[in-house]
């Protein structure tokens, strides 16, 4: 099983991963900042997503494609503007889809945190779209001023085509 952690730092999803998926498993994990645990099955990249040639993070790192699942935690700095943080949170999440479309196997799932917004309900269709079910998860830890929600995705009705990944 191989999972692609989106925003890993400071590395529990990874580490839960880890765990899910045993010594077999591989876990690649992509974050600007620094992750600074080490875990057997698992690979981290300090870098920007938006910048990033994945198709050479993946040879480099021996991680290939496709992952069972892509989990997105990426969050953008927060600026204390709520219409500005929501929509640059939106923008993250759009990118791990797209990230999921093009490197997730078919029936695999996909998470991802997003701040509650206008532009929710646009996101979650597009998940429905790929996915046969999709869930909304606000965890009973988040507090209570937080507009942090998880969309889950399960079953991602595509399929993974070396062809469309390849450069040229």
């Amino acid at each position: 099983m191989k999972i692609l952690d989106l925003g890993a730092a400071p590395g529990s999803w990874s580490q839960f991963a880890s765990r899910i998926i045993g010594p077999k498993g591989k876990v690649l994990g992509v974050d600007l900042s620094p992750i600074k645990i080490s875990l057997s099955n698992a690979t981290f990249i300090q870098a920007d997503l938006r910048s990033l040639d994945l198709l050479d993070v993946f040879k480099k790192s021996g991680v290939e494609a496709p992952f069972d699942c892509v989990l997105s935690d990426m969050a953008p700095k927060t600026t204390g503007i709520r219409v500005t943080d929501q929509t640059r949170s939106l923008e993250l999440c759009e990118l791990a889809l797209e990230t999921a479309q093009k490197y997730l196997r078919s029936r695999g799932c996909f998470v991802a945190k997003l701040f509650h917004s206008e532009g929710f309900e646009l996101f979650r269709d597009q998940v429905k779209q790929n996915f046969v079910k999709c869930e909304v998860l606000r965890p009973k830890s988040t507090r209570k001023e937080s507009k942090e929600i998880f969309l889950i995705g399960i079953d991602f009705k595509g399929h993974f085509n070396p062809a469309l990944t390849s450069p040229g």
